[in-house]
């Protein structure tokens, strides 16, 4: 049991909770990155006005908040935000994530060892198993579970109280969510991808906090390729600092970066090797497409998910790419990024039906 953590294992607002996978250095620097309230949080002035004001209408009642849902893409700061209303309401924190409740036995035992007032930080809450939603729904409402005792027609239904607690859950697709249980939530929030400017923000603050070297024209260049995600601009700062280290003279400048952001193919616009590699393969394979998400995935030899949910959203706001009913095309904007010239429209036949390059439809559409 670490330091932080009580004895029936919750953890205190303050404490910062990583997947068991990294390194103690990373580790660390999470740690040390984090905001720890909401004045410090950078970006997303709407969602933090507004937290701010349920938070503080709950202090003033004297009464755990509303349930808060929060979504968006990854790394853009919603286990920071839960962190943050933790500590704002000075209350501890219990975190898990939705692929870890499997069966409604996992949430009742979390459920019932909860705290008056304290926050269960539910993440991927939609891949949560149904019984445990079905569970959730009830919890969140009254403060009650129903455990269930035996098999069959013997099984007895045991109602057991909770005290007062609140739920914040983080998605990274609310789509997902089934509405009885979106609709449990008070406050709803999500957050967009951050500017240049709140990026830079944020990586000035941390390089400080780390005792990292600067320069505002470096801090610029890392920011203008972090496509709009915190998470992102942390890693490169990373490193851009171990380039400067190791090659350069310790200072995070405008040199440093561009040359360790090209070390490690960021390109200019943020793109990196898988980005380029589904462009390309659109562009110089398939003609632009219209292409199958199946067909492009073997084509670059990734997973189709990881192309769906990993390449295609940061491509498709950037205007490199466009999803059509018969699949997924390049747009000028990738033509002229990958320096190629897009291929002349082919004349129409008889029919007044164009044709395709390839001359047959064949593995363009899986």
């Amino acid at each position: 049991m670490t330091d932080d953590a009580y004895e029936d294992s919750s953890i205190d607002a303050t404490a910062r909770v990583v997947d068991p996978g990294g390194t103690d250095d990373e580790r660390r620097f999470e740690a040390a990155l984090r905001p720890k309230r909401l004045a410090d949080f950078p970006g997303q002035p709407r969602v933090s006005s507004q937290l701010a004001l349920v938070l503080e209408a709950a202090r003033r009642r004297g009464a755990p908040p509303d349930h808060v849902l929060l979504s968006g893409p990854p790394g853009l700061g919603k286990t920071s935000l839960a962190m943050i209303i933790a500590a704002e309401l000075e209350q501890p924190i219990r975190i898990t994530s939705g692929p870890a409740i499997q069966h409604a036995g996992d949430l009742a035992a979390i459920l019932s060892s909860l705290a008056e007032g304290e926050v269960l930080f539910l993440d991927e809450i939609h891949r949560m198993a149904r019984p445990a939603e079905e569970m959730l729904y009830l919890a969140m409402e009254d403060f009650r579970v129903d455990i269930i005792v035996g098999k069959g027609p013997g099984a007895t239904a045991i109602p057991l109280q909770l005290p007062p607690f609140t739920v914040v859950g983080a998605t990274t697709r609310a789509g997902l969510l089934p509405a009885p249980l979106r609709d449990r939530f008070g406050f709803t929030g999500h957050l967009d991808y951050y500017s240049g400017a709140d990026l830079a923000t944020i990586l000035h603050r941390n390089a400080a906090l780390l005792d990292v070297e600067s320069t505002p024209d470096g801090i610029s260049e890392i920011a203008s390729r972090s496509r709009g995600t915190p998470r992102i601009a942390n890693r490169l700062l990373r490193r851009v600092r171990d380039y400067a280290q190791v090659h350069g003279t310790g200072v995070v400048d405008l040199d440093a970066a561009r040359t360790a952001l090209a070390l490690f193919d960021v390109d200019v616009s943020g793109l990196d090797r898988l980005d380029r590699g589904v462009l390309e393969a659109l562009c110089k394979r398939f003609a632009g497409g219209p292409v199958g998400l199946t067909t492009l995935a073997i084509a670059v030899g990734e997973e189709p998910d990881t192309v769906e949910t990993v390449v295609e959203p940061y491509l498709v706001r950037e205007g490199y790419l466009i999803r059509t009913p018969r699949g997924r095309a390049a747009s000028d904007k990738a033509w002229e990024h990958l320096g190629l010239a897009p291929p002349e429209p082919t004349a129409p036949t008889s029919a007044g039906t164009p044709t395709l390059p390839f001359g047959s439809d064949e593995g363009r559409f899986g």
